[in-house]
């Protein structure tokens, strides 16, 4: 069977629906094209060799069709996207790094505004040379790579970190800084070990 070529004009929320609805692995395959190697290149970050994160990315596209009914479309499929396959990678770094996930509650009632003044640290991460900062990357926690990923590389804003994580604005911010404090002080260390 062919798959209609007005499928691929679809946008990926129009396309998401419509393989759930019926369950098609056709259309789903037009998903995968369309985001196998952006997935692959996530992953590639994750894995220590380009076989792993091959299987990784397989690993994400298979779940992922059996997860697309969870999509809401509170934001951008691509967004959505990207944090499912940053977690999944950040799960698999921490099971072979027998590691336990815990989610860190953020009591909102105790973050001063000294937490906002993120430009600071903004300007500190962008004079990081790019070598050193993928050596410093390695040695962050993966849930703090993820953060710093999400709003850095893939340019998520404050609002689609609270969506994507299920917690307030104030306790991403507060994950951002954190990350990203600890991302210096490794850089400084690396380069100056």
């Amino acid at each position: 069977m062919k798959v209609n070529p007005n499928y691929k004009d679809l946008s990926d929320e129009e396309l998401v629906k419509a393989i759930v609805s019926n369950n098609d692995t056709l259309l789903f395959e037009i998903l995968y094209d369309r985001y196998s190697k952006v997935v692959y290149n996530k992953c590639y970050g994750f894995s220590k060799s380009s076989q792993e994160a091959e299987d990784l990315t397989q690993d994400v596209f298979l779940k992922l069709f059996v997860k697309l009914a969870t999509f809401k479309g509170r934001s951008k499929f691509s967004t959505w996207l990207y944090a499912f396959t940053y977690n999944h990678c950040v799960n698999y770094v921490n099971r072979n790094n027998s590691k336990k996930i815990e989610k860190k509650a953020v009591d909102a009632e105790n973050i001063g505004e000294e937490y906002y003044n993120t430009e600071e640290d903004d300007n500190a991460i962008n004079q990081l040379r790019v070598e050193k900062l993928k050596e410093a990357l390695e040695k962050i926690s993966p849930e703090e790579k993820m953060i710093l990923l999400l709003k850095y590389q893939d340019f998520l804003s404050i609002k689609e970190l609270v969506d994507i994580f299920d917690i307030g604005e104030s306790a991403v911010k507060m994950r951002l800084k954190r990350a990203k404090e600890k991302l210096v002080n490794v850089y400084n260390d690396v380069n100056h070990g």
